[in-house]
């Protein structure tokens, strides 16, 4: 009898991270969370969620936490921290999750970013860009090293994030000059799209709702299916 597997993800008490939680539990996969404290634990374990304790700062932390007897099918990781933070998981991190993740030979990997990270600099405006920089920069860096990584990869990168009730408007696009704002949960949706989408693999994909752009850009769609 074969061991199940697990979508095994980081950044699930909060924000995206708890969207795409409920997201993969209501579709009936396996999901094993990643939680620096105990804070969230208990609604976490009551939706199903095999719940491991570790700080994704700490390699030894992650390895602890993903190289079990249970196989881990893919990664996906919403970490992050604001700028006015003085340590930040967002690249090392975001990187020890990719390193751990190569060691157990995972077959994807999926990185929630930002709009204004890597190529897609050029959709925000200089003000905003001042302000989330030295996020961006440690974004990009997570950015790069999943993909000189080996692994496959899915990097979504959501435009201003709101938190009311999926519109069910959330769009993909490889053209980095688009912004806009998206729902978290409409972000959660797309992100589990992408799960077992061979068309995303490898893929950079900004993420917007495509009611709420800024502007009113002609641009290409990105089909996950």
């Amino acid at each position: 009898m074969t061991t199940p597997s697990y979508i095994f993800l980081a950044g699930a008490s909060r924000g995206v991270g708890r969207e795409i939680a409920q997201c993969l539990t209501s579709q009936q996969y396996k999901v094993k969370a990643l939680l620096r404290t105990d804070a969230t634990r208990h609604e976490l374990e009551a939706m199903g969620i095999a719940v491991v304790l570790g700080d994704a700062m700490n390699f030894e932390d992650v390895e602890r936490a993903m190289l079990r007897d249970e196989p881990i099918d893919a990664v996906i990781t919403t970490i992050g921290g604001l700028a006015k933070d003085s340590s930040r998981a967002d690249y090392i991190g975001n990187k020890n999750l990719i390193d751990v993740a190569v060691k157990a030979k995972v077959k994807k990997f999926i990185l929630v970013t930002s709009i204004g990270s890597g190529n897609s600099v050029v959709a925000l405006s200089p003000q905003i860009l001042e302000a989330l920089q030295p996020v961006l920069i440690d974004k990009e860096k997570a950015e790069q090293h999943l993909i000189g990584s080996g692994l496959n990869y899915t990097i979504i990168r959501p435009g201003g994030l709101q938190s009311e009730s999926a519109t069910g408007n959330g769009v993909l696009t490889e053209d980095p000059r688009i912004a806009g704002m998206i729902h978290r949960a409409d972000v959660a949706q797309l992100v589990c799209r992408c799960l077992n989408s061979d068309a995303a693999n490898n893929k950079i994909l900004s993420a917007v709702d495509a009611n709420m752009l800024f502007g009113q850009p002609q641009f290409e769609k990105f089909n996950v299916d």
